[in-house]
């Protein structure tokens, strides 16, 4: 095991206990806050019936960001919003979000829409994907749980070659100077905390 992996795995547990100590009323105002700032996105300003944005989101679960009104809002927008589906492997399939009430429990406490499942390869298709994370550094490289399902995304999206915006949703003080880095680790292009967008350069 790698130097750097140790101290993923330390920064990991540091952040997750801080994120357990949130109160569900803190959560959810933050929560309210990163909807509006999402919708702050360059990217996202123009929403034109003809042709809306596709965005790539998540439902979130325990203390993450809460993303509820997040993806309610986009849907209201007339964003077509997809969201992942778990596979066995880790891997995410997509599904299109058509609201609260088509949302059904998955596995590890995670919700998942019940429409059509479209397939790895949809989330090429987004103009932005939103990104969990549990901290992103100043040049934009994010520490995500582990699990490897969205380095998964990120290189199918590398591969693709497209121009689709990265974006993580963490908390303010999730934006550090400096994560650990491994190879096989990505930068995203923006992180959306309550107080605001930060763009990275890279």
């Amino acid at each position: 095991m790698s130097v750097e992996h140790e101290e993923k795995r330390r920064l990991r547990r540091d952040l997750l206990e801080v994120r357990r100590a949130l109160p569900a009323d803190v959560v959810a105002a933050r929560g309210a806050a990163l909807a509006r700032r999402v919708r702050e996105l360059d990217e996202l300003r123009a929403v034109s019936a003809d042709s809306p944005p596709t965005v790539a989101a998540y439902v979130s679960i325990g203390g993450e960001p809460d993303t509820r009104a997040l993806i309610d809002g986009l849907r209201a927008a007339g964003v077509r919003v997809l969201l992942p589906v778990l596979l066995p492997d880790n891997d995410l399939d997509w599904a299109v979000y058509e609201g609260p009430d088509h949302l059904v429990p998955a596995g590890w406490g995670l919700h998942e829409p019940d429409g059509p499942r479209l397939m790895p390869e949809a989330v090429t298709q987004a103009d932005v994907v939103l990104l969990p994370g549990l901290a992103v550094d100043r040049t934009g490289l994010r520490l995500g749980r582990g699990g490897g399902s969205y380095d998964r995304v990120l290189a199918r999206l590398e591969r693709a070659g497209g121009r689709t915006s990265l974006v993580v949703l963490v908390y303010d003080d999730e934006v550090v100077d400096a994560v650990p880095a491994e190879p096989h680790d990505r930068r995203v292009h923006a992180a959306v905390t309550p107080s605001g967008v930060h763009r990275f350069r890279h």
